[in-house]
């Protein structure tokens, strides 16, 4: 029987709103393994980012119960870490100080130096070495979102969430950091959930694809990306690429009500 990490179990949510309470999610379910990665794709206003919001335990579902490592979350849990698409870097802090912040709040077994040891270390698996005391306005876009990711692994934590946090970069460095994100999950394992709505994205960092469907959202399809080893973008132009791409093309006009229900497998 497989061991999930996350756990999220008929979960259902809604915001209140002046017009009435307002369904974002309606019986969600979505399982992740220990050591999985788990893209979530879906229609704009489904629901995702409320999905991480759960996970992390900085909102509870109004039914249903979502479970980190057997526990149920109940609040913000440390062996969570984020990125979103706006990196939020501090100006008046350096990359490294920016990347050990979280470790002011968390509680680290590690000594200063060992934690800021441990920074550099990221930092040059990112591909910032020479940038440590740089200011965050002195670095390009891509260049704040790879320090971003450092921050968000700099406490080790368990589950990494990833919000859209390549959504703004040009195609280029958005390619460039898919490649450091494997590195990344080579280097410093963890168990992983993308948001996002590149479909290309999904299939290259992501063992699985979870597709959510229209307001309120259920899990509308699951795809499963082949495990065919170390991946590249050639990995993109292949025939079994192209196929998964069409599915789940397919999946996604579904969920926006562009084609029949009855067509989905």
């Amino acid at each position: 029987m497989t061991e999930y990490l996350i756990d999220i179990k008929d979960v259902t949510h809604a915001y209140q709103t002046q017009s009435g309470p307002l369904p974002v999610l309606d019986g969600l379910n979505v399982s992740v393994p220990e050591g999985g990665f788990a893209a979530v794709v879906g229609p704009s206003g489904c629901g995702k980012s409320t999905l991480t919001r759960l996970i992390a335990g900085l909102m509870k579902p109004d039914a249903g119960e979502v479970w980190l490592h057997g526990e149920p979350v109940k609040g913000p849990r440390a062996t969570v870490g984020m990125a979103f698409q706006n990196p939020v870097l501090l100006e008046w802090r350096s990359i490294l100080k920016n990347v050990l912040l979280p470790l002011e709040i968390v509680h680290s077994k590690l000594s200063r130096r060992e934690q800021e040891e441990r920074a550099r270390r990221l930092l040059a698996l990112v591909g910032l070495e020479g940038f440590e005391d740089k200011r965050p306005s002195e670095l390009s876009g891509g260049m704040r979102q790879r320090a971003s990711l450092c921050r968000a692994l700099i406490h080790q934590p368990e589950v990494l969430i990833l919000d859209e946090p390549f959504g703004a970069l040009d195609a280029f460095t958005r390619e460039d950091l898919w490649q450091i994100m494997h590195r990344v999950k080579e280097e410093e394992p963890f168990t992983g959930v993308l948001i996002t709505h590149d479909l290309r994205e999904s299939i290259f960092l992501a063992d699985e694809v979870i597709v959510l469907s229209g307001r309120p959202a259920h899990t509308q399809y699951r795809l499963t990306v082949p495990d065919t080893g170390p991946r590249d973008l050639d990995h993109l132009y292949t025939p079994e690429a192209a196929e998964m791409l069409n599915v789940l093309r397919h999946q996604i006009e579904i969920a926006q009500g562009r084609a029949p229900a009855e067509a989905a497998e």
